[in-house]
């Protein structure tokens, strides 16, 4: 009976010490160390850590620091990270259908992007928790925006300019060689040496981050055109969810879900704060016509049939374009209505 009594006791304190224990969750990113994403991460650690009493530290490790977003989603499945910030880049590794997000010119502004993505999202989280991983929240970084060293309006200037392509992204590689582009790969981390060098000299990407890793003191000519959407997620390993005592996991969700609103009400917007700040250091902005923008659709349109199935599997292709057409045809019915 003494035994049976010390065993349970024993098991019970074992037990407790278990669900006490301090879990470490290492983050990565290559949001560099200082910028807004960066500081909300560290304002999401401090508060998971509230809120668990303290048994939960989240450690960030910034810019790039553990490698490309490829070698995060890598390092989080062998078990030496846990959790990571990426964009589209690390979260098509978990699921492909993700590409589908980055469709060139597909959006026109947010309102496109939070009806478009609600009607996919359960089955892109539903893919990204196949492959073993949770998705803590969607972050939208802002829009894509041509940086180049040399003016460029035309898809035809840009034919004759290297692009920064993700380094171990070859299905990108292939869709710029068939549409008579030329790609360069590259990790992430050396894009600046890059530019310095010359061996690339054109890169998409959003003006927060252009400014924040000074790209644009190289790549000083920007084109006024949302080429596309850098939005991404948060993931962590599921294995590593399931070790945080589940009373606390609400309480978790509903930080990240705070600092997602504030983000979205607050960093959405801070691209044209971004631009004006780099022209006053030399960037060069230059504008489209309607008939130039026009001229870019249609030229994008014509690269469907290479982007379809090679780039975004085709039946979520064909899926995010039927969305758009009826998105527009809604627009186009509330502002008959509105005349």
């Amino acid at each position: 009976m003494y035994k049976n009594t010390l065993k349970i006791i024993l098991i019970f304190m074992f037990a407790t010490q278990l669900m006490g224990k301090k879990i470490i969750i290492k983050m990565a990113t290559l949001a560099p160390e200082g910028t807004e994403w960066h500081g909300m991460l560290v304002e999401m650690g401090q508060k998971w850590n509230e809120v668990t009493d303290g048994t939960v530290e989240l450690r960030i490790y910034p810019g790039g620091v553990v490698g490309d977003e490829r070698d995060m989603i890598r390092k989080i499945r062998i078990g030496q990270i846990h959790a990571a910030a990426v964009t589209t880049e690390g979260l098509s590794e978990l699921n492909p259908d993700i590409y589908s997000l980055i469709i060139p010119l597909l959006f026109d502004d947010w309102d496109d992007v939070d009806w478009i993505r609600e009607r996919l999202e359960d089955d892109l989280i539903a893919g990204i928790e196949k492959s073993g991983f949770k998705l803590l929240t969607w972050t939208d970084i802002g829009w894509v925006h041509w940086f180049t060293k040399d003016p460029m309006k035309l898809p035809e200037d840009l034919k004759g300019m290297k692009i920064f392509n993700w380094a171990g992204e070859f299905k990108t590689l292939q869709l710029w060689k068939s549409g008579g582009f030329h790609a360069v790969q590259l990790a992430s981390i050396d894009i600046l040496s890059g530019l310095q060098t010359g061996l690339i000299n054109a890169i998409g990407t959003n003006p927060m981050v252009s400014l924040a890793s000074q790209w644009f003191g190289l790549a000083n000519h920007m084109l006024d055109m949302r080429w596309g959407l850098l939005t991404g997620g948060i993931v962590i390993d599921k294995r590593t969810w399931e070790k945080i005592d589940p009373k606390y996991h609400e309480k978790m969700y509903e930080i990240i879900a705070e600092i997602d609103r504030k983000q979205r009400e607050t960093g959405r917007y801070k691209d044209g704060e971004s631009i004006e700040v780099m022209k006053q250091y030399g960037l060069k902005v230059n504008k489209l016509t309607n008939d130039e923008l026009q001229y870019w659709k249609e030229y994008v349109k014509e690269w469907y049939p290479d982007i379809r199935g090679s780039y975004v599997p085709a039946e979520i292709f064909d899926k995010v374009i039927a969305l758009k057409e009826e998105k527009d045809l809604l627009d186009s019915k509330i502002k008959s209505d509105e005349n």
